[in-house]
């Protein structure tokens, strides 16, 4: 009976541990814009990331206004339900995009298979166009980030302090 307290209390800790929150490698604290026809931020926040997923928030006044979790395969926002990340596109970016457009922006990597990109002693840039559909111009260049999409008015921008 003594072994099976131990085995509860063991299983417990180790089931509590599964909902923690993952630490993460890296946290930048940035000016950032999120600018879409669903979402409009701007203020200072935080980009955490690890190797499997990254975070981003931003605060106003002291508080969080928006949380956005990407792991592998989701895309969570603040308290809402998690999407696909395609289901993230179509909602929130443009369902022309490949999946993984949010991370990569976030995390300053190439976006849409390196189409369009011009490297630089700082970084890159890209543009990228499908008439009718996406018109985008993104740069990484030193310690900013910014995604411009003027046909789907989407700007996103991080400058790392």
């Amino acid at each position: 009976m003594r072994y099976l307290k131990y085995f509860l209390a063991a299983l417990l800790l180790w089931g509590l541990g599964g909902c923690a929150e993952p630490e993460y490698d890296r946290a930048n604290s940035a000016y950032i814009v999120l600018k879409t026809p669903a979402l409009k931020y701007a203020d200072m926040g935080f980009v955490y990331e690890n190797r499997s997923s990254v975070k981003v928030e931003i605060y106003g006044s002291g508080q969080v206004l928006m949380r956005l979790r990407i792991s592998k395969d989701s895309v969570c926002m603040s308290q809402l339900q998690c999407l696909s990340k395609n289901a993230f596109n179509a909602q929130v970016l443009n369902s022309n995009y490949p999946p993984d457009t949010i991370e990569n922006i976030f995390r300053g990597k190439t976006v849409f298979n390196d189409t369009g990109i011009s490297t630089k002693s700082n970084g890159f840039t890209q543009k990228i166009k499908k008439p009718g559909k996406y018109s985008i111009e993104y740069s990484v260049l030193n310690n900013e980030i910014v995604f411009r999409d003027t046909i789907n008015e989407i700007l996103i921008k991080v400058i790392k302090q």
